[in-house]
């Protein structure tokens, strides 16, 4: 196994990033933030990064193993879970999975289990990632679904020009393997079984997983809060500040027990 990012000093903050991406992608802009008060531990899913593919489909359950095995390979006995969009579905199975270890949970721009409006656009995604891999088509639709309408419309032209080439220059490796697990996921049996706290963070102008997906998510976690961002899927691009000091706030206010770290 590669080796994660690991950062700061603290209790244990395991950060769990979306399908198609990886740590930096999904975290980049607030992992400083986070890790003046956390040890952050950010492994990436086989297929992203640095970590490669297993020779057979992916599955929940391994992805939630991996990022646990990362977190206790560098020495967190216990820790919270930050996920984010399919991470939140990772988080979710880990603390059901490995519930002596996860001691709180972050769930931002997720899901329990795919709606039909989601299921369109992965496999649009998909699609387009089989016949036009790095093609501007591609890149122009990725930016359609995870930019916020406000934010996207807000950009310059050299700013948009700048993202349609970092997503036309190529997304992990293992990307379709990782969406392929969409076609499965369902952990609306797990969301009653968590018993740590939980907060849902729901970014309002999502188009690609909706602000529906993140009431399921609450309604169905005994004693979960919900928080709301104004602003799109890429809350790393758009908001970054306001998320690192939601997750910091709510992991100090229910004073999560320190994950142990060694030094």
């Amino acid at each position: 196994m590669n080796a994660p990012l690991l950062r700061g000093s603290g209790p244990a903050l395991l950060l769990a990033h979306g399908a198609g991406s990886d740590v930096q992608d999904s975290y980049g802009p607030l992992i400083d933030d986070l890790a003046e008060y956390r040890t952050v531990i950010g492994p990436d899913y086989p297929g992203s990064g640095n970590t490669s593919l297993p020779g057979r489909p992916l599955s929940l359950d391994e992805l939630s193993d991996h990022i646990v095995e990362s977190a206790v390979r560098h020495g967190a006995e216990t820790f919270a879970i930050s996920g984010f969009s399919m991470g939140c579905s990772v988080a979710v199975r880990t603390a059901v999975r490995h519930p002596e270890r996860v001691t709180a949970l972050i769930l931002s721009a997720g899901f329990a289990h795919p709606n039909p409006r989601l299921r369109l656009a992965v496999g649009t995604w998909r699609a387009l990632g089989r016949h036009l891999p790095e093609s501007r088509e591609l890149a122009a639709y990725l930016s359609l679904m995870v930019g916020g309408p406000e934010w996207l419309d807000e950009r310059t032209a050299d700013e948009i020009e700048e993202q349609l080439t970092l997503f036309a220059g190529g997304l992990p490796p293992g990307t379709d393997a990782q969406l392929a697990l969409f076609e499965h996921i369902d952990v609306r049996p797990d969301l009653a079984r968590i018993a740590v706290p939980t907060l849902v963070v729901s970014p309002l102008r999502d188009l690609l997983i909706t602000p529906l997906h993140s009431r399921e998510l609450a309604d169905g976690i005994p004693g979960a809060r919900l928080a709301t961002l104004d602003c799109g899927h890429a809350i790393a691009a758009e908001e970054p500040a306001a998320w690192a000091a939601l997750i910091q706030d709510f992991l100090t206010s229910v004073e999560e027990p320190p994950g142990r770290v060694r030094g």
